[in-house]
């Protein structure tokens, strides 16, 4: 049984900060453009990385002996000791101001920005919004904020609502599949545990999910190389996204992207067409 949320209490950690600096190395931007299905070519010195090589970059370490029954570390230190069991990122905003080249010492200061308690359709959810500063010997490459989300543990996959509307027709679309050899090279260069994303037995049997979950900062990462991609290589000034359903291991997937009056509508979407993840980017 989840023990007894106190918001309060989770609150008092609004305003934390910490900082944790990184070097952008040859071999982390070989192994993320292979992971994004780029050409892996071989990067020198002052080459451009990903524009979200930064979710790879100077990641919490903890000893084995810290880490929870899901493979994140336990609860407390920076982020909130939140007493519900699944954690998912919901979403986020991020601002491109320069790119971080291969070579660069990164430094990234993050701050807890807020916590609030929602009631959704699975129960008790918690959300925490952390601020980051990413910045290269050049100035700040990148503003962002990132939303992570807490909720119950039911026992089974959350339960569908309403039928989702039809998908949107696309006017650029790429597939790939969602193999979880993929899944494990991102879990690899970004240092995560979680064991959604690698343990079929733990996903299905204790999370209740039909398989392993593919991860959301991938998803976003593809979007926002696509968005750059139909821009001539030119990165968004901003790029907001959020979660809409989880995508599944060992399924087609597609990202896409509508032209705006404003700048791009871009998602993931399921075999199915069904979207997984929404952002929109403008220039």
């Amino acid at each position: 049984m989840t023990e007894k949320l106190d918001i309060d209490h989770l609150r008092q950690w609004i305003g934390r900060s910490q900082e944790a600096t990184d070097i952008v190395t040859a071999q982390l931007v070989k192994g993320l453009r292979a992971t994004l299905f780029q050409e892996v070519g071989e990067p020198k010195a002052g080459d451009a990385a990903p524009f979200t090589a930064h979710w790879c970059l100077a990641q919490p370490v903890f000893p084995m002996s810290m880490l929870g029954p899901d493979g994140h570390p336990t609860r407390g230190g920076f982020l909130p000791p939140v007493p519900l069991p699944r954690r998912m990122w919901a979403g986020g905003e991020i601002e491109f101001l320069q790119p971080l080249c291969v070579g660069d010492e990164s430094t990234r200061t993050s701050r807890i920005a807020d916590v609030q308690v929602k009631t959704g359709s699975t129960g008790t959810l918690c959300f925490v919004s952390v601020e980051h500063s990413i910045s290269s010997p050049r100035g700040i490459a990148i503003r962002e904020r990132q939303d992570i989300v807490y909720r119950e543990m039911t026992g089974s996959a959350p339960a569908g609502g309403k039928a989702p509307p039809p998908p949107p027709k696309a006017q650029h679309r790429e597939t790939h599949v969602s193999d979880p050899v993929l899944l494990f090279r991102y879990s690899a260069l970004t240092f995560n545990g979680h064991r959604i994303h690698y343990d079929r037995d733990y996903v299905t049997k204790v999370e209740g999910y039909p398989g392993l979950i593919f991860h959301g900062p991938l998803q976003a990462a593809l979007i926002v190389e696509m968005a750059a991609k139909l821009r001539g290589g030119k990165a968004p000034k901003k790029f907001s996204y959020r979660g809409v359903q989880p995508l599944f291991e060992g399924t087609e997937f597609s990202v896409n992207a509508n032209e705006t009056e404003t700048g791009m509508e871009l998602w993931t979407a399921n075999a199915e067409g069904q979207p997984t993840m929404k952002g929109t980017a403008v220039w």
